[in-house]
């Protein structure tokens, strides 16, 4: 039985993904360094402390490291951001959960002032209980930091009724180092395998997939039990 569903921000309930990919895309060729978009993408989902080390060699990091973080978060705002568009149905999602007993978090690698920006998009605003952000977290996913602070913010509840909700297999590893479950989303553009082998329990397309099929996915609770 869930009791509490903690959101993944960035592919999962909002089309950003290709959006960060080439802020960080544009601000690794700021600084000198190639990278496919490709590649980039394939890291989307990571904060910057696990990203950028993807791509630069420990002596690049240290000099260039948090400037080029810097450089990547203030281009995604003034470029990036307004484009950004909210999935389908997100709203109505978080309804019928909300409306079955589930307590609903954010847990993002996203700053707080974007996730602000998300919440309006989306119009969850007044649906969420608690929220976690990059300032959370001394690590970004693959590790499970920014989920254990959402856990933390929910009160601690029982791993085995918590389910997280993710477009990413870094999403996945996180959320199976604090023996949570995962469902997977396939609008942030990772292959269903990739999600799968990450660890996702179950993979639906998008939110307005997973609200039309709540009933047999395990987020189903309905009047105190489950279905």
């Amino acid at each position: 039985m869930a009791r509490a569903a903690i959101f993944d921000i960035d592919g999962t309930l909002i089309d950003s993904v290709d959006l960060h990919a080439r802020a960080w895309q544009e601000a690794f060729a700021h600084f000198g360094i190639h990278a496919s978009f490709a590649e980039v993408r394939s890291q989307i989902g990571k904060g910057g402390d696990q990203l950028i080390p993807h791509f630069l060699t420990e002596e690049q990091n240290r000099k260039l490291g948090k400037q080029l973080d810097e450089y990547r978060s203030a281009l995604y705002k003034r470029e990036y951001l307004s484009r950004a568009r909210a999935f389908p149905k997100v709203r109505e999602l978080f309804l019928a959960l909300r409306d079955r007993g589930l307590k609903l978090a954010l847990a993002s690698s996203a700053k707080k002032d974007e996730i602000e920006h998300y919440k309006k998009l989306a119009r969850i605003e007044d649906l969420v209980e608690a929220e976690t952000s990059a300032d959370d977290a001394e690590r970004s996913k693959p590790h499970p930091d920014i989920f254990e602070a959402a856990l933390q913010r929910l009160g601690r509840p029982d791993p085995t009724q918590v389910v997280v909700v993710g477009d990413s297999p870094y999403d996945a590893e996180a959320a199976a180092k604090l023996e949570l479950r995962t469902i997977g989303f396939l609008c942030g553009g990772f292959p269903e395998d990739q999600l799968r082998a990450a660890g996702c329990a179950q993979i639906f397309r998008d939110p307005a997939d997973l609200l039309a099929h709540l009933d047999s996915s395990l987020l189903a609770r309905q009047n105190g039990g489950a279905r």
